[in-house]
């Protein structure tokens, strides 16, 4: 069974994503704290403990461990939380070790960017998409500290792709939702269109995060994978609708105004009247056979049990 390394594994959604591929493969995760020796893991899953944001600690743990693969999740979450040159330097310093670790392994590597790459959310005032539905190639413009580090990680794991000819996957998650515990479709959420206008009112299911995290792994992990040695490909991870439910054109007209003359929409993927999220989804489909198969409308209030890595 192949080894398969998950930084940030203890984190919101890191567990579900370590969760999903224990089984598959043995997991090693590793973040900032230790859950002690006395715990019993599950199945197919250990741990140990680094400051990936110290270059040592990463090139030593990445190095004991050996992996097959590695899938880098660890990271501060989401602006606004810590100063702000903690959170670029942690996710930024974290992602360019654990690539290069990874590269010196030679062990492929599949990580978490985001859609706060593109600079929509933080901004102020929120820009206009230049295209609908926003695809990978839309430019990548924040503002934050966050979606800033993220652009950083994503060129990280570029670099060290074609420096140590490894494969590298950057997975663009929307606002991860838990099922029944979707803060999209509280009260004040859905009441206050403005409240999600900043990401177009896009979300996705946690298992539908760690579902593509999957899909990445087998195929970079496979004999004839679509992301060749040497090369980086970044991918949307949205749901397929919009947490309000409503037709997107609708909303971005209410909440915008007309939608401007030199935003190129793609008719053939966007109809009026369509409820989908802003963000393309093709390309994920295309390389790793992904589509989202979650949605609010039926996980928002469904009773399922939240991972558990280990017990006391």
């Amino acid at each position: 069974m192949d080894t398969v390394l998950v930084t940030g594994g203890r984190g919101a959604s890191g567990r579900w994503v370590a969760d999903r591929l224990a089984g598959d493969y043995e997991v090693v995760v590793v973040d900032y704290d230790h859950p002690g020796l006395g715990v019993d893991p599950a199945p197919d899953v250990s741990f140990r403990a680094a400051d990936l944001a110290e270059r040592d600690q990463a090139l030593d743990v990445v190095a004991a461990v050996d992996p097959d693969a590695v899938v880098h999740w660890a990271a501060i979450p989401v602006a606004g939380t810590h100063p702000e040159g903690r959170v670029f330097e942690t996710n930024a310093l974290a992602a360019k070790h654990v690539c290069d670790a990874a590269g010196r392994a030679d062990a492929p590597v599949v990580q978490a960017s985001s859609d706060g790459a593109y600079g929509f959310f933080f901004a102020d005032p929120t820009p206009f998409p230049d295209e609908l539905p926003v695809t990978e190639a839309h430019p990548l413009r924040p503002e934050d500290p966050y979606g800033l580090s993220k652009v950083t990680a994503e060129a990280a794991a570029g670099a060290a792709a074609r420096r140590h000819d490894i494969s590298a996957v950057s997975v663009r998650p929307s606002w991860i939702q838990y099922p029944g515990d979707y803060a999209c479709r509280a009260d004040e959420y859905v009441s206050d269109l403005d409240a999600g206008a900043g990401n177009f009112w896009s979300y996705v299911d946690v298992r539908d995060v760690a579902d593509l995290v999957a899909a990445a792994l087998a195929d970079l992990l496979g004999s004839d994978p679509a992301v060749d040695p040497g090369t980086h490909e970044a991918v949307n991870c949205v749901a397929a609708d919009n947490a309000l439910g409503r037709p997107l054109l609708d909303l971005l007209r209410e909440s915008y105004g007309e939608v401007p003359d030199d935003c190129a929409v793609d008719a053939d993927a966007l109809d009026e009247g369509d409820d989908r999220g802003v963000y393309a989804i093709g390309k994920a489909a295309r390389l790793f056979g992904w589509a989202p198969s979650r949605s609010w409308r039926d996980a928002a209030d469904a009773a399922v049990a939240e991972p558990t890595l280990f017990e006391e």
